[in-house]
C-alpha cells in the first residue's frame, strides 16, 4: 500500500464519522424490532424453566458458533456444562471443561448479563485474557489484555498460502490505538438517537475495524455486538445467536466486511446486512424454541416412566437432533455399555411406544422417538 493511498475506511479525512440512510433501513429495522418482541413475548409465557434452557441452548449455540468462524472447533457438551453451571441450570450428568471452553463462555455471558454496564478498556482487556488463557494463540506468544503493538508489522487479515498472501484488510497502526479505542468507547457509552439494533451493528464493524488486539478480534467483536443487542433487548437472557446466523452465512459476512472496510463511511449497506441477518437469527430462535418446548412436553408426559440413566441420556440425545442413525451398537458406544444391555434398554422403550424402529433397510436395524 503507497504511503499516500487512501485505501481503508480509517484512512478517510473525516474518519470516524459514520453516516447510513435511516429511510433505507426503516423497514428492516421494524421488521426486526417486532421480531424481537414476538420471540420475547412468546417467552414470557413459558415459565422460568423453559426461558432457561431456551437461553441455555441460544447461549451454547452462541459460543460454539463464534469460534466455529475463526476456525476453532469446540466440545459442544463441554460448552454447554460449563453455560448451565454458571446460569444454575440442572443438565443432569456435566461434561468436564477446560481453560478455553470457560474462557469464551466468560466472555459471551458477560457480554449479554451486563449489557447495561459501561464497555471499558479494562473490560475487553478481561475478555482477551479469558480468550487466551496461557497467553498464546496455538504455538504463537501474543500480547495479553493490552492493545496490540505491531511489534511484528502492521495487522493485517490475509488469506491464501504463503508468497501468495492476499491481504483483504489492513488496520490502523499501533501508534493510533490508545485515541482510536478511547473514540470507539466514549461513543459505546454515550447516549444518542441512534436505535440500538444500529448502534449493535456499527459497534461490531467499527471494533473489527480497528481489530486492536493481537489475535480474537473477530470474537470480541461478535461480543461487543451482543452486548448491544443485550440493551435492544432490555433482557441479561439471551435467546437467539447472532454468531450462529453469520458462521451459516460466513462468505457473505467476510464478503460485506472487505466490501465496506474498503468504502465509503457510508455504512448502511452493512446495517442492511446486520439487520437482515439478525432477522434470520431470530427465526431460527423460533425453530429453537419450538425444539425446547417439544422436548419439555415429551419429558412431561413420561414423569412417571421408570427408566434407567442411559435411557434418559440416550432420549436427550434423540430429543437434540441426533445425527445418522441410531443402533444398538451406537447405543451402546455412547451410552458405555454392553451390546446385550443396549438392546434391552432399547426394548424396553418400544414396548411403550417411545421409540420405533426406522423405516428402510439395512443391515443393523436403526431407532427413532415414536412421537
Amino acid at each position: 500500500m503507497d504511503s499516500g493511498e487512501k485505501v481503508y475506511i480509517w484512512q478517510s479525512d473525516d474518519w470516524p464519522n459514520w453516516r447510513h440512510d435511516l429511510s433505507a433501513l426503516t423497514g428492516t429495522l421494524t421488521e426486526v424490532s417486532r421480531a424481537q418482541g414476538v420471540l420475547l413475548g412468546r417467552l414470557a409465557d413459558v415459565g422460568m424453566a423453559l426461558r432457561d434452557q431456551a437461553s441455555l441452548a441460544a447461549l451454547t449455540e452462541d459460543v460454539i458458533k463464534t469460534s466455529e468462524i475463526e476456525g476453532e472447533v469446540l466440545n459442544v457438551a463441554s460448552v454447554r456444562s460449563s453455560i448451565a453451571r454458571r446460569l444454575g441450570v440442572d443438565i443432569g450428568a456435566v461434561a468436564p471443561v477446560d481453560r478455553h471452553v470457560e474462557g469464551v463462555v466468560e466472555m459471551v455471558l458477560d457480554a449479554t448479563s451486563r449489557g447495561a454496564d459501561p464497555l471499558t478498556a479494562e473490560r475487553l482487556f478481561g475478555w482477551h485474557a479469558a480468550l487466551f488463557p496461557t497467553g498464546y494463540s496455538g504455538m504463537n506468544k501474543i500480547g495479553i489484555g493490552r492493545w496490540r503493538d505491531d511489534a511484528d508489522g502492521p495487522m493485517q487479515v490475509v488469506s491464501g498460502p504463503v508468497g501468495r498472501r492476499k491481504v483483504h484488510f489492513q488496520a490502523p497502526p499501533a501508534s493510533a490505538l490508545a485515541g482510536e479505542t478511547a473514540h470507539f468507547l466514549q461513543w459505546a457509552n454515550e447516549q444518542n438517537d441512534l436505535p440500538e439494533l444500529l448502534k449493535a451493528g456499527l459497534a461490531h464493524l467499527w471494533f473489527v475495524t480497528l481489530h486492536p488486539f493481537d489475535d480474537g478480534n473477530g470474537r470480541i467483536a461478535r461480543a461487543v455486538g451482543d452486548l448491544f443487542l443485550a440493551r435492544a433487548d432490555g433482557s441479561p437472557q439471551r435467546f437467539y445467536s447472532l454468531s450462529a446466523q453469520i458462521q451459516r452465512e460466513r462468505q457473505d459476512y467476510y464478503d460485506i466486511l472487505e466490501r465496506t472496510q474498503k468504502g465509503s463511511l457510508d455504512v448502511t449497506g452493512w446495517l442492511s446486512w446486520f439487520l437482515g441477518t439478525l432477522g434470520r437469527a431470530i427465526a431460527s430462535a423460533q425453530t429453537t424454541l419450538d425444539a425446547v418446548l417439544i422436548k419439555a412436553r415429551f419429558w412431561q408426559r413420561r414423569a412417571g416412566m421408570p427408566l434407567n440413566e442411559r435411557q434418559v441420556k440416550m432420549l436427550n440425545r434423540l430429543l437434540d437432533g441426533f445425527e445418522g442413525k441410531l443402533t444398538s451398537s451406537k447405543w451402546a458406544a455412547i451410552a458405555k455399555c454392553s451390546p446385550d444391555t443396549a438392546l434391552r434398554d432399547i426394548t424396553q422403550l418400544l414396548e411403550p411406544g417411545v421409540l420405533q424402529k426406522t423405516q428402510g433397510g439395512g443391515r443393523s436395524t436403526g431407532y427413532e422417538l415414536a412421537d
